[in-house]
């Protein structure tokens, strides 16, 4: 269910509570949610994904993203996130497509390679194409 991008993130489509103790077992020490609040009925809250890590002794941060696109407020919050981390990150959505997006915007503002994030995208699964001329522009 994880998909590992590279020794810093993995990401995933909606987590449970169970996948957050899987997540601590697996080594994560950080959970990222990129998932607005009731984007589908029946989704898990944040809140109890948040206590869930909590009580896993996972560190959790959110940074919702809806379809509208991304921020440069919320690519600044995923940096930070992922240099806090302290270890490797687990980062979802509905399908984990918006969280590898962001991530390599994260990385991509720090000045990573486009063509490297976009060969570990792919290999986790991700086409990052649509955000490519965002990654072009990179400092």
């Amino acid at each position: 269910m994880f998909r590992k991008i590279d020794e810093t993130i993995s990401v995933a489509p909606q987590i449970g509570v169970e996948q957050v103790q899987a997540a601590a077992d697996q080594g994560f020490t950080m959970i990222i949610n990129n998932r607005p609040e009731q984007e589908e009925p029946g989704q898990p809250s944040g809140d109890t994904i948040r206590e869930a890590a909590r009580a896993a002794g996972l560190a959790y941060i959110a940074i919702p993203i809806t379809h509208g696109g991304f921020s440069a407020n919320q690519v600044e919050a995923m940096r930070g996130a992922l240099n806090q981390a302290g270890g490797p990150v687990l980062a979802f959505c509905r399908s984990g497509t918006r969280s590898t997006f962001l991530w390599a915007l994260a990385r991509g503002a720090e000045g990573s390679d486009p063509a490297l994030l976009t060969e570990k995208a792919a290999k986790a699964g991700y086409d990052i194409s649509p955000i490519a001329p965002l990654l072009a522009q990179r400092p």
